[in-house]
């Protein structure tokens, strides 16, 4: 094991000696179907990865909630307090097109699988970025995905609620096939006992630096990779997504299908240069400490390392 001044980093080979340690009150089990509906796109997870790596996580994360569960019994004892605890919410981000979406959706499955008798639910972030009409009119579509394109009062609103146990909470839908928030569409979330929240953003603080979006996870989780390795999986995610919208002309991506290949890159290494590695290297990857957990990936989305905060 090594250490930094603020983590323990566990190498994948380490990590996967406490798997013989699992609780075996634990019946977590995935098919190659259920891993095939799991995996984001452009990325790579296999039945070993979700065994060796995300079963031993997955009972990390359940001695949090335990201890997030006593903790809160205990200080409503103390106070006189009743009514249902509050649900356990994890944080989940990450740069774009680094798996963030993959590792949210397994954990879910997992913990589902865990606790059968709690409600597990999954929200991304992208249903608070303003609408397109709305980025547009303040000039920022060049900035969509930085902290300033998202409704953060919106967010904060919607995770208060979760944590005042609001029985039906209703959020935004977004679209990703047409690149924008869906009108007259809303998701609603109903009593969650574990939530997740993935999303870049889900570190950072609000515009007026007043709430840390961390003040509402009781555990986060960031999806690691280096600079060029997230570059070269952002631009294969790009070419699918195009390749996915050649008989889709409603599909945002499908602008790209009616120009040569060469024009459709440049777009592509436009948007790497000018957005996504601005806000990576500037809002995203300095939140990265403030993570309990790193998940560190490799070539082909291979998980090498696992960092383990130490306070």
């Amino acid at each position: 094991m090594l250490v930094n001044r603020d983590y323990y980093i566990i190498e994948r080979m380490e990590w996967n000696e406490y798997l013989k340690d699992l609780n075996e009150e634990f019946e977590i089990k995935l098919t190659n179907e259920q891993l095939d509906r799991l995996t984001s796109l452009n990325d790579s997870l296999s039945l070993k990865d979700a065994n060796e790596v995300y079963k031993p996580l997955t009972q990390l994360i359940a001695i949090y909630r335990e201890n997030y569960k006593n903790l809160e019994r205990k200080r409503a004892n103390f106070f006189g307090i009743t009514g249902e605890i509050p649900p356990f919410i994890i944080g989940i981000a990450g740069g774009v097109a680094v798996g963030k979406s993959t590792t949210a959706r397994l954990l879910k499955l997992f913990l589902a699988q865990a606790y059968p008798d709690l409600n597990v639910e999954l929200v991304t972030t992208d249903g608070f970025l303003y609408p397109n009409a709305v980025l547009e009119e303040k000039e920022l579509m060049d900035r969509k995905g930085f902290p300033e394109s998202y409704n953060m009062e919106a967010l904060e609103t919607f995770l208060t609620d979760v944590k005042s146990n609001k029985s039906e909470i209703y959020y935004p839908k977004y679209s990703h096939s047409v690149y924008d928030i869906v009108e007259d569409e809303e998701n609603v979330l109903r009593n969650p006992q574990i939530l997740i929240v993935e999303g870049i953003n889900v570190l950072q603080t609000s515009e007026n630096n007043t709430v840390y979006m961390s003040d509402f996870w009781d555990l986060s989780v960031y999806v690691d990779a280096d600079e060029k390795q997230i570059e070269e999986w952002f631009y294969q995610r790009f070419n699918l997504l195009v390749d996915q919208a050649v008989n889709h002309p409603d599909d945002f991506y499908y602008q790209f299908t009616q120009v040569p290949h060469e024009k459709a890159m440049e777009r592509a290494e436009h948007t790497w240069n000018n957005i996504n590695l601005i806000n990576l290297q500037e809002y995203i990857l300095p939140t990265r400490n403030r993570a309990n957990i790193v998940i560190h990936k490799e070539k082909d989305h291979y998980i090498n390392e696992l960092w383990i905060k130490k306070y």
